[in-house]
């Protein structure tokens, strides 16, 4: 399968959040169906990017701007013969609900846009992937995106109050744990909040349930062991997964690779042209 002909670059500034940038050319056969726990933002340089998202066959073209929502899940191939080349920003919701301070996630229908406004502040995220952000340059562009992703959002917005306090409790002890075993009764108890309206208020301030938000967390922790030279079933078990096999399922499921397909794309990324 020569679905990866260039790798992940990973740009982020350790002080601060996390961007984590991406370029590839897919050729034949590309990615498998799969979910992130982010936002997938991207731009389309060469050739036609096919995929499948909510039910129907999108396709973007040069220029175009592709956005999936969270936890949606969605494939991507190859529009022509001569396959396709593309950037992409992967955003978490969390950092963008620092922004939006509890009003709903944004959603663009149809997962592709032509709009200036999100290519005016798109095009310099998509920059220069092996520079790093600096703190205030990566807050002011995360400010931008959220407010322009809100501005265009035409997904349904909730009519009752949204609990922003208790989801960020349960959230934070998440974080904290993302190697326990924890009940949604025990998350429910830590925020002081009805379990299903606690479990309805996160998937719509965060984009996906909390049982799913912490197995993201783990295999987040396990691609940075990984990338740092842990064996991946050392990686799997360091990481709270029950056993290398557990951890494979849920990575393929969320990247669209294996494990260690995924290490091998790290290892053929390589310096990158500016943007025209």
């Amino acid at each position: 399968m020569h679905a990866l002909e260039e790798g992940i670059i990973l740009s982020e500034n350790p002080r601060q959040k996390p961007i984590e940038r991406f370029e590839a050319t897919l050729r034949d056969k590309a990615y498998s169906a799969h979910r992130h726990d982010t936002y997938a933002i991207g731009l389309t340089l060469n050739g036609v990017q096919v995929f499948d998202y909510r039910g129907t066959t999108r396709h973007s073209l040069p220029g175009e701007m592709v956005v999936l929502h969270p936890d949606e899940l969605h494939d991507g191939r190859p529009g022509t013969d001569d396959g396709f080349r593309y950037r992409t920003l992967y955003v978490r919701p969390t950092d963008l609900q620092d922004v939006l301070g509890g009003r709903p996630l944004p959603f663009i229908q149809g997962g592709v846009s032509t709009d200036e406004r999100l290519r005016r502040v798109l095009l310099p995220m998509l920059d220069e992937l092996e520079t790093s952000f600096e703190t205030l340059e990566s807050e002011d562009a995360l400010y931008d995106l959220a407010t322009v992703l809100n501005l265009l959002s035409d997904g349904p917005q909730s009519n009752r109050t949204i609990n922003y306090g208790a989801a960020s409790t349960a959230q934070d002890y998440l974080n904290e744990n993302i190697d326990s075993m924890i009940s949604l009764d025990q998350l429910a108890t830590i925020a002081g909040y009805d379990r299903w309206q606690l479990s309805r208020d996160f998937r719509i301030l965060f984009g996906t349930s909390p049982h799913r938000y912490q197995t993201l967390r783990r295999l987040e922790a396990a691609r940075k062991l990984i990338r740092n030279g842990t064996p991946i079933s050392n990686a799997a078990y360091a990481s709270g997964f029950a056993d290398q096999s557990h951890f494979g399922r849920h990575f393929r499921k969320t990247y669209g690779l294996s494990p260690k397909a995924w290490l091998l794309s790290i290892g053929a990324a390589h310096e990158k042209t500016p943007l025209c």
